[in-house]
């Protein structure tokens, strides 16, 4: 167990549904169970900052980070966002280079420590029951959604940034029915606990029981 934290380390989740999350109450989302799972390794974090809403894109978390300046600085920052440039069929190449400039901001959020930030892949929502209901083909949905990890991955790399894939306990776990709120689409507590224990080595490497500033 890590030594306790002399400052609450304070953390700013940036995202879409997936972040917000849809359908479950704040404490049961992923950032705020993980903050749980932390905090009983000794490494206190404050409430998390949560910039994110149900539908959004890259460019409209971008719009409303701007809306929401000044931002100042974090000692984490956590970033998950693009399923819904990939369910309204944006290409990857749009992806990319919108994803680079919301990460380059979240590094100068994290005072310009990539090490400090955190990144989340994209989950395969083509396995839900809302996926199936649809008729959708989730052979498609996952190779595009693959192609979007993989340009995040990518850029992630080359700014030494962390890159936790959740996709792949997504696609094993996502269709069970306690793995999905009523809507048949989002995650519910269950999945999200997976993705905090997934993060929480990661995590705990990353602010290494300090929140320096």
């Amino acid at each position: 167990m890590a030594a306790p934290t002399s400052t609450a380390v304070n953390w700013l989740a940036l995202g879409d549904s997936y972040t917000i999350g849809e359908g479950v109450g704040g404490a049961e989302r992923w950032p705020e169970l993980l903050a749980d799972r932390l905090a009983r390794d000794g490494i206190a974090v404050t409430p998390p900052r949560v910039i994110a809403a149900t539908g959004w894109t890259t460019d409209e978390l971008s719009t409303a980070m701007d809306i929401a300046e000044p931002l100042g600085h974090w000692d984490l920052v956590s970033l998950l966002i693009g399923v819904n440039n990939q369910y309204r069929g944006r290409s990857v190449a749009d992806y990319r280079g919108e994803f680079h400039a919301l990460l380059k901001r979240a590094i100068a959020l994290a005072g310009a420590r990539p090490e400090r930030v955190l990144v989340l892949s994209i989950p395969d929502w083509g396995v839900t029951a809302f996926a199936t209901a649809q008729g959708r083909d989730a052979e498609q949905i996952a190779a595009e959604i693959d192609q979007y990890n993989g340009a995040a991955a990518t850029l992630c790399a080359r700014h030494g940034v962390a890159f936790v894939d959740i996709t792949p306990v997504s696609r094993e776990r996502g269709g069970e029915v306690a793995m999905l709120v009523d809507d048949g689409l989002h995650p519910s507590q269950a999945m999200y606990a997976l993705w905090a224990d997934a993060a929480l080595p990661v995590v705990a490497r990353m602010l290494d029981g300090t929140a320096s500033r």
